[in-house]
């Protein structure tokens, strides 16, 4: 496999055909990341240098190099890590913004008012038509994207065009493969199917949230509360959310601004929701083949017979091996650390 370097124009350097190994971490509601080891060699520490961009052939994501470190001696070796070219939104401030729309035209508006990044394009709407309501002042433009992101389901990247010279943001959603549907190639991981190998599972509820009890301007008798989210006996779990900081006069009408007190408390409800996560070695020739028959961000069944364990999870992210003239993938199928939207924050 071929690793080709690129500089922060897009212009080609050269091509890494010899490393030690490649880890290559794919995720669907943030940046992903890469770790490459080299043989410490002139020309791999030439190529090695800080924005300097890292292309896979097969990969739609791209990487830029933020670390290096050289050791010689006995243990000489030369590691590059970084995260996917996504990352590039970090370095960008939200001064103020104040939204009620679709998630990917929130998203696309908030790039294009930030201070522009060289070379970035914004592509068309998809037309998805999750919706959201809320403001940001001096917040970070990538936590609030990944935070959309997290709280729609629709995954985002930055994506290098090396022919046109440019980088391409745009958002996708991945593809309901489960057992259940009938519109799409089923895919099931199961040790029946002899596609699972070392596994893990877990399951949190301690920290749960079904309804929420939202507070906004004003205070005492006189302060404005709504409601979000249901459940009764010992289902009924209550919270209370504080939204002094979301202000009315940054609406056109009160409806608006009572729909993002209610936004703030889905948030809180879906933060609190019971972390359910699975993580497995598969093969990625299988009899499920990776980026063909399911890829990032799509919706897939597990069956874990001896555990009694049947859940449908998104592949939210997928771990690349590669070392020794071989590749492992590590699927993880929903969110063990789950974070929604919470502009406040």
């Amino acid at each position: 496999m071929e690793i080709i370097i690129y500089d922060s124009n897009l212009e080609r350097i050269g091509v890494i055909d010899n490393f030690h190994s490649l880890i290559w971490t794919r995720k669907f509601y943030e940046p992903g990341s890469f770790e490459l080891h080299l043989p410490l060699t002139a020309e791999n520490i030439a190529y090695a240098r800080e924005e300097n961009i890292v292309a896979k052939k097969g990969s739609i994501e791209s990487g830029v190099i933020e670390s290096i470190s050289i050791t010689d001696g006995e243990k000489r070796s030369l590691v590059v890590k970084g995260r996917f070219l996504s990352s590039y939104l970090e370095r960008r401030l939200i001064k103020r913004f104040t939204f009620n729309g679709r998630v990917e035209e929130a998203m696309k508006q908030m790039i294009q008012n930030s201070v522009s990044i060289p070379k970035l394009n914004v592509e068309a709407n998809k037309g998805f038509t999750e919706i959201v309501t809320f403001q940001a002042t001096m917040k970070n433009l990538n936590t609030i994207i990944s935070k959309l992101s997290k709280s729609s389901n629709i995954g985002y990247r930055i994506v290098a065009d090396f022919k046109s010279k440019k980088l391409l943001f745009d958002v996708y959603k991945g593809i309901d493969h489960t057992l259940g549907q009938f519109d799409n190639t089923r895919v099931v991981f199961s040790t029946n199917y002899q596609n699972l190998n070392d596994s893990s599972y877990s399951f949190d509820s301690m920290k749960t949230g079904t309804k929420a009890f939202v507070g906004g301007e004003g205070e005492g008798t006189n302060r404005i509360y709504v409601e979000v989210g249901s459940g009764s006996g010992l289902n009924l779990r209550e919270v209370f959310v504080d939204a002094k900081d979301i202000r009315s006069n940054d609406f056109s009408t009160n409806a608006q601004y009572l729909d993002a007190l209610r936004q703030k408390g889905y948030e809180e409800l879906n933060k609190l929701e019971p972390v359910e996560s699975f993580e497995c070695d598969v093969e990625p020739k299988g009899n499920f083949i990776y980026k063909e028959d399911y890829d990032l961000g799509d919706v897939v069944t597990l069956i874990k017979e001896d555990w009694g364990l049947k859940i449908d999870k998104r592949i939210t992210e997928i771990q690349e091996v590669y070392e020794n003239g071989g590749m492992a993938i590590t699927p993880i199928l929903g969110n063990p650390f789950p974070e929604t939207l919470d502009i406040g924050e």
